[in-house]
């Protein structure tokens, strides 16, 4: 996967904008302004292309166990977030699709009723 193909996936999702608030290099995405993917361009331009992305507890602490692209969060709670090295080659497309839907339904679920309604989500 590359960078263009992360970021199409991410903005198809309803609600969903993505911007620089932390500096010029780390890509953000947020659903109604809560993130649920961030990831550093310059890891892209060194070819070591890597997300963050938003986990339930229980399901990354299994995920870390099974393949050793997926980590703890890179600068980010270690409980709550993964970091997901593609570059790695280990983890096939639509899995990672998979773990950005996961990651965006986890913050969608967080959210209030009434933002969920927006979504169209409950």
């Amino acid at each position: 996967m590359n960078i263009e193909q992360i970021r199409e996936y991410c903005l198809s999702k309803k609600g969903t904008t993505e911007d620089f608030p932390f500096d010029e290099d780390t890509l953000v995405f947020k659903v109604l302004g809560k993130m649920f993917a961030l990831t550093s361009l310059k890891w892209w331009e060194r070819s070591e292309a890597g997300i963050n992305l938003k986990c339930n507890p229980d399901y990354a602490q299994e995920l870390r166990a099974e393949y050793s692209s997926i980590r703890p969060g890179y600068h980010m709670s270690k409980i709550h977030w993964n970091t997901i090295y593609l570059h790695e080659g280990e983890l096939q497309p639509k899995f990672v699709l998979e773990l950005i839907d996961h990651s965006y339904e986890m913050v969608v679920k967080g959210m209030p009723k009434k933002l969920r309604v927006t979504l169209g989500s409950l």
